[in-house]
């Protein structure tokens, strides 16, 4: 058995995508956010049946689900840091006898079901999956076996995550597969630069007449 766990917050205005608020302002930044979501369940709808959405707070479950529909298995994440909200739901899934676990975001809503596949894949002859992010984060984490201990300590949101999760991982004796570099949507160039490689991200108005247009010099490495 595998499961791919999505973590999604609830999309409150100047909660979700700070980052890019300073550039669009919070309304536009939250609706960016919620177009993100439901840009990568769309993508990977194929999957759905393998799927569960990890939510925050841990009680808009079903405000959540009355937003994406109740088709989507929600589970309320628990901790007070992401590590501890990562290590609790990924440990909750195995003990459910899942053998696999990939676990995404919804801040880059690029990923497509071959990558999803591939992370699967590659679990076949490592204990780790990790698809770094060029910010020095990851966008994705693949566990073979339960690590809670890969999660503990880390400086969540510096671009040290990366190099501090392999270190970990070479501590813990973990074998580790690395997928192609990709990005999240946290920065205005990142929007253009989604905007500009997916026709179908359904962002009008201003966000696509304003901010649409990226710089063709850059590009992620895996579409």
């Amino acid at each position: 058995m595998r499961r791919l766990l999505i973590f999604v917050k609830e999309p409150i205005p100047g909660q979700v995508k700070t980052r890019l608020a300073a550039d669009i302002g919070v309304d536009a930044a939250c609706h960016v956010y919620r177009r993100c979501v439901e840009r990568t369940l769309e993508r990977l709808s194929v999957l759905r049946d393998e799927m569960t959405l990890c939510v925050e707070p841990a009680d808009a479950t079903e405000r959540i689900q009355l937003w994406l529909g109740s088709k989507w298995p929600a589970l309320p994440q628990r901790g007070a840091t992401l590590g501890e909200r990562l290590a609790d739901a990924t440990n909750k899934i195995f003990t459910e006898g899942v053998q696999r676990v990939v676990v995404i975001g919804t801040d880059s809503p690029w990923i497509d079901h071959p990558l999803i596949e591939e992370a699967f894949a590659a679990m076949e002859q490592a204990d780790l999956v990790i698809g770094p992010a060029r910010d020095g984060g990851y966008y994705l984490v693949g566990l073979a076996r339960p690590t809670p201990g890969l999660f503990q300590g880390m400086p969540w949101s510096t671009s040290q995550v990366l190099d501090q999760t392999l270190g970990k991982a070479r501590a813990l004796g973990l074998s580790v597969s690395l997928l192609p570099e990709g990005y999240d949507v946290d920065q205005l160039t990142d929007l253009q630069q989604w905007m500009q490689q997916d026709p179908h991200h359904g962002l009008t108005g201003p966000l696509s007449t304003r901010w649409g247009t990226a710089p063709r010099n850059r590009r992620m490495s895996h579409a």
